[in-house]
């Protein structure tokens, strides 16, 4: 009777204790930060479902952050109390603040660590993806394939890449043609899949062909991408046990073709029967032996590159061919840009000519260059996730001067904020305007535009890896494409990103094409 008594004395105070804990947890311990109103149970979960609630329910979760920071007054930064289904998360809005997380510093001389919420994409990426890696790890991975992603180096792959998108065009062709309307991302994807594999693997995987004729690397990671659909009703692994054994299945196999290619490009390369120039071969030559470690290591970043060098390329062409085809001055200042380099003939195999013959020409195009860097600002794929374990001490200082802790945060720099920022770009920020790049003389122009107020391929020591293939890419699609082809949205008008691991046109990019000489 007695313990029972005291039993029920003691839950009461256990109660109050905990509910004293936890209200000091939410309301306390990040009291600094600007943040919506957060609930004692729920932290800003609530809030936050209340706010994507309000809007369209398909849209990227970047949209919803800069809505949250519009009605917190625009800060340069706050947070969101994701407890306990995720660490508090810190949304980095401004590029001052961006570049104190990107830059190497006393203490972290590589920037801030990779946020392990990547282990979500792990099946995708490798558990040694570079993406992922950091401290020393990171350091050797990136000073091994560093040779393979070289402009210099680059400039020797230059006509692979040429004929991959001869074969777009010929896709493109077709449906100038038929007149049949089509998704542009499947295109797309198809042809980035080709050079992604050609320039890394040295390996045709024909993913613009017919579905039958593609190498079953394609097809496998097709699959796999697919289950990270935000449509799918399997998104979320720790909700579906089921989809992460299948996405393990897809994985292991996915595995044994790439390290089984990696054996053998070893050996002939050991042999000095197969001379090559893919990221791959770089990666491989000053090795005697092939062990364990190293096959696992390269096979992850063969996986990483595939995907990141596919995804993100690809959604930059849906994207520039879109705004290019609503944006009639850009599209003109294009076509004349490229018939001063390469005159009137706008057939394949003219233009292939012409730009194997004028290698440099790539660097001739100011606008062209300003076209693609201006979609990459309106339609980042993605940010930049990173993360300081408690006790790091390390402080961010904010517009107003003040410093604010991080440690224990995921800190997440929102590209699609930072580049929209009205602070920087004024009230042409949504505006599709290439000309903000061009050196006009004016040192009213881009001189006001910093530097790290345009982050698209992210900048510190982490800066992406592929950034000069996917540039590369975009221009020679670019030179074979804007001259020939008119292109129309069709379907869903006004188009915006969805969440698909990276951000994505929601509806495919759905398209009608005609040749523009009819």
């Amino acid at each position: 009777m007695l313990t029972r008594m005291i039993l029920l004395a003691i839950i009461p105070w256990l109660a109050f204790h905990l509910y004293q804990k936890l209200r000091h947890i939410r309301t306390k311990q990040h009291a600094a930060w600007p943040q919506l109103k957060p609930s004692v149970v729920w932290g800003h979960l609530q809030a936050l479902h209340e706010v994507i609630s309000q809007g369209e329910a398909k849209r990227h979760i970047d949209i919803v952050f800069s809505e949250i920071r519009a009605h917190l007054g625009h800060p340069a930064a706050y947070i969101l109390d994701l407890r306990p289904v995720q660490r508090v998360l810190c949304v980095v809005c401004s590029h001052d603040v961006a570049e104190q997380v990107s830059c190497s510093s006393k203490s972290f001389p590589y920037s801030m660590g990779k946020s392990p919420t990547l282990r979500e994409f792990e099946l995708l990426l490798g558990a040694h993806s570079i993406i992922a890696a950091n401290g020393e790890e990171w350091k050797s991975l990136r000073k091994r394939f560093n040779p393979g992603f070289a402009p210099q180096h680059l400039v020797k792959l230059l006509p692979c890449v040429v004929d991959k998108v001869c074969h777009f065009v010929e896709n493109l062709d077709r449906y100038a043609r038929s007149g049949e309307e089509f998704a542009l991302e499947d295109l797309c994807v198809s042809l980035t899949f080709d050079i992604i594999g050609a320039v890394t693997m040295d390996e045709n995987l024909n993913a613009q062909r017919p579905t039958s004729e593609q190498s079953e690397l394609v097809q496998l990671y097709r699959q796999l991408t697919a289950t990270y659909r935000s449509d799918s009703s399997v998104q979320y692994s720790w909700l579906n046990p089921r989809i992460t054994l299948y996405r393990r299945r897809l994985a292991k196999r996915i595995d044994k073709l790439i390290k089984e290619h990696i054996q053998r490009k070893f050996t002939e390369q050991i042999n000095g029967s197969s001379p090559s120039r893919s990221v791959l071969a770089l990666s491989l030559q000053d090795l005697n032996h092939l062990d364990q470690q190293t096959l696992d290591q390269t096979c992850d970043q063969l996986k990483t590159f595939l995907f990141a060098g596919h995804d993100t390329t690809s959604i930059l062409l849906q994207w520039t061919l879109y705004e290019l085809s609503r944006t009639p001055h850009a599209r003109k200042a294009v076509r004349d840009e490229l018939e001063s380099l390469f005159g009137p003939d706008t057939s394949p195999a003219a233009v292939r000519h012409a730009l194997l013959s004028q290698g440099e020409a790539l660097g001739k195009m100011p606008y062209v260059s300003a076209v693609i860097k201006e979609t990459l600002r309106l339609y980042p794929p993605t940010g930049s996730a990173r993360y300081l374990p408690p006790g790091s001490n390390f402080n961010i200082q904010l517009s107003d001067g003040k410093f604010l802790c991080v440690d224990g945060m995921v800190v997440y720099n929102c590209h699609t904020i930072i580049q929209r920022d009205e602070a920087i770009y004024g009230p042409t920020k949504d505006e599709f305007l290439p000309e903000r790049w061009l050196d006009t003389g004016d040192s009213n122009a881009t001189d006001q535009i910093p530097p790290s107020a345009w982050r698209a391929f992210e900048r510190g020591p982490r800066n992406c890896i592929g950034q000069e293939l996917a540039m590369m890419e975009a221009r020679v699609v670019l030179a074979c494409v804007v001259r020939r082809f008119d292109f129309v949205k069709v379907g869903l008008k006004e188009v915006f990103n969805t969440m698909q691991v990276t951000a994505k046109p929601v509806d495919g990019m759905r398209m009608r094409v005609c040749r523009s000489d009819s």
